[in-house]
């Protein structure tokens, strides 16, 4: 049956509205009547020719209404499609599995295609995976490259169930319920902008020379004036072919100003400025190094020269001959390849006893805490502070709260010692309980928070001492009133030994004490092989001369039968890789302190023939623990970086959660190998 075309909705009512107005216009004729019979007449009259007249532009008109309509329709879809076809943005519809249905003539132009083609549009942008056809969401978008033109590709479902008659028109798509409409938005020009307003903001770094007067003083008096400039010569010259500008601020500091885009390629270089500083030799011993430090904020200049000030200190604090970069908390180095060169002079040392003593007046209480999992050199320095303590007749208190094989044979020469008071040593929840605002917090042998034997404690008192010789991180302690950290130092009882000389005349240590502080030499220069300079000799002549004795250190810390087996498997598991690297993983079974045996056996390692470091990995506590070694060749403080760790140049360590020990080994050697090709190590 036959359906005749015919008006619907408002313009039918439109159509028809004359036609109504004879119902509204029959009651009015009427009325007349009752008037005057003759007005009634004439209104019969017209009533009858608006009635006419309405049915005549009704069914006269209606057939042009709808042929208007029909050709208006007609063109309108005409119109609509020469309008997509011609449409500036490119515009194609695709499949399920992103093969191209439909496009305009812009897309096929972009394409190079003549006619529409079924090719998958991962074809040519590959930057489109498969993966963007199975979100859930109904709009995604996609960074893309084509013809050397960048492209916002933007992506919208369009739900098949919802066109009707679809399914007459692309049988192709084989039941699937969605179609990709995709439109290709040109973003060459507005990302030219964006890396343009990138490259061309600021930076501000400081150039300081780490060991100025030392090298001058190694030099002929005459020679010195020659000797700047030709180190001047060499920052002018290399900042300004860098299109920036450097300052002379001080004998020995620069402020430095460039482009950002000049600070990739020094990233890129690896700020090889370190390295060509060195080669300047006109007789001095001591090869010039420098320290550098970048702030960057896109915003305010005032912040990058903070963030400047920032890296600078953090490039000092980790020994110098690096590179600094701080960008908001993304922090990076570069060099710190070189051995710290020891200081002969002592006047820091002086400045800062005199500053920890005036702290210690100040205040009631002292309470001295080292690392987790304490060692030989956390504990004898923190013995080396309660001593000062003490002697100024202060309550002090160390904060014990795991008591390992290294540290029970010292310890125990303190518990249950009428000599000494019964809450000498704290657990945690002791400490946070003692601790006011009358107590001053030090930290011993360890800079970074979260490593600290009870973090709480930091945010707990207002005076806080940090005394280490590790290098810095960025995670560092920031509410720090008093801050005595030198990487060059062997380790931290030495520093503290060097302290108690000047801290007061009244100190008398007893030999308990000088033993504690002489074995935490002892064990973190491996019996004064490693990091040991003339200070570090003094040092020990000092602990020597306040009743240290070899003898009773050397008994302390003979080795368990199990420990040494343990520490013999480990060497004898080693593994070669990358042909100079070993590593191996001590079995924490039957082992008190698997951390300190797997330490002892990366120093083993190290006596290998050719090998230039050495990592043990162990178990303990539900996380990896990774021991590093070197003797001068490698830096392995760099390499532990990587996996959020620390330490020294030849002494290092790491933290793993998370991962199994073969996890943690295929971690370590992919970074190994990683910065052995980029030449990082």
């Amino acid at each position: 049956m036959k359906k005749k075309i015919s008006l619907k909705g408002r313009l039918k009512l439109y159509m028809m509205w004359p036609l109504y107005m004879c119902l509204l216009l029959l009651p009015a004729v009427v009325s007349m009547y009752f008037f005057n019979e003759m007005a009634g007449y004439i209104m019969t009259g017209v009533f009858v020719v608006y009635i006419v007249i309405a049915i005549i532009l009704f069914c006269g008109l209606r057939k042009k209404v709808l042929r208007s309509i029909v050709n208006f329709a007609m063109d309108y879809d005409d119109v609509q499609r020469k309008l997509i076809n011609e449409f500036e943005l490119p515009y194609a519809l695709l499949d399920g599995q992103g093969n191209m249905l439909w496009m305009n003539d812009r897309m096929r132009d972009l394409f190079n295609m003549s006619v529409i083609s079924d090719k998958n549009i991962m074809t040519y942008l590959p930057e489109i995976k498969k993966e963007a056809f199975q979100v859930e969401e109904n709009r995604t978008e996609i960074e893309a490259c084509y013809a050397d033109k960048d492209y916002r590709v933007v992506f919208e479902k369009i739900n098949i169930e919802h066109l009707e008659g679809i399914e007459n028109l692309i049988g192709t798509v084989e039941h699937e319920s969605y179609l990709y409409a995709v439109y290709l938005f040109d973003e060459t020009t507005i990302n030219w902008y964006k890396k343009e307003n990138y490259e061309q903001q600021m930076v501000a770094g400081l150039i300081y020379i780490d060991n100025y007067d030392e090298a001058l003083e190694s030099v002929e008096s005459v020679r010195r004036s020659l000797l700047e400039a030709l180190i001047d010569r060499k920052i002018n010259k290399y900042i300004s072919g860098m299109d920036g500008i450097s300052r002379k601020l001080e004998k020995d500091k620069y402020l430095i100003v460039m482009k950002r885009k000049y600070l990739d390629m020094l990233k890129e270089d690896k700020f090889s400025i370190l390295d060509e500083v060195k080669t300047v030799n006109i007789g001095n011993e001591i090869a010039v190094t420098l320290s550098i430090g970048i702030g960057i904020d896109k915003d305010k200049y005032l912040t990058a020269c903070e963030h400047a000030r920032v890296a600078i200190d953090l490039a000092l604090g980790r020994g110098g001959d690096q590179a600094v970069i701080k960008e908001g908390e993304n922090i990076r180095y570069f060099g710190g390849k070189s051995k710290q060169v020891e200081k002969n002079t002592r006047v820091k040392a002086r400045v800062k006893a005199h500053a920890l003593r005036e702290l210690f007046e100040n205040n009631d209480k002292v309470i001295i805490m080292g690392h987790k999992i304490g060692d030989a050199d956390s504990f004898g320095s923190a013995i080396g502070i309660y001593r000062a303590a003490k002697s100024m007749g202060k309550r002090s208190h160390i904060v014990v709260n795991e008591i390992t094989t290294s540290v029970r044979p010292m310890i125990e020469g303190f518990i249950n010692n009428p000599e000494y008071d019964a809450d000498m040593f704290l657990n945690v929840n002791e400490a946070v309980n003692t601790v006011d605002d009358a107590t001053v917090v030090v930290v011993v042998d360890v800079n970074r928070p979260s490593y600290t034997e009870c973090p709480e404690l930091l945010k707990l008192s207002q005076s806080i001492v940090v005394l280490d010789h590790h290098r810095q991180s960025s995670e560092i302690i920031e509410n720090a009133v008093l801050s005595y950290i030198e990487p060059y130092a062997s380790s931290a009882s030495e520093m503290v030994a060097e302290i108690l000389q000047y801290i007061g005349d009244n100190i008398k240590m007893r030999p308990a004490e000088a033993d504690a502080m002489y074995a935490g030499i002892v064990i973190d220069t491996n019996n004064f092989v490693d990091k040991t300079g003339v200070r570090t000799f003094e040092a020990a002549a000092f602990l020597r001369r306040n009743g240290a004795d070899v003898s009773r250190v050397r008994k302390m810390f003979r080795d368990d039968v199990n420990e040494y087996k343990a520490r013999a498997e480990i060497v004898q598991n080693a593994e070669v890789f990358s042909e100079h690297f070993v590593i191996s993983e001590c079995n924490s079974e039957k082992l008190e302190s698997p951390t300190v045996v797997a330490a002892q056996a990366a120093n083993e390692l190290l006596n290998i023939n050719g090998v230039k470091a050495s990592f043990v990995l162990t178990m303990f506590n539900n996380t990896v623990y990774i021991s590093a070694r070197s003797i001068d060749e490698v830096n392995v403080q760099i390499i532990m970086e990587q996996l959020g760790g620390g330490g020294h140049m030849s002494i290092a360590g790491a933290q793993l959660t998370g991962v199994t020990i073969e996890e943690g080994k295929d971690l370590l050697k992919g970074i190994v190998k990683r910065m052995l090709e980029e030449g990082d190590i």
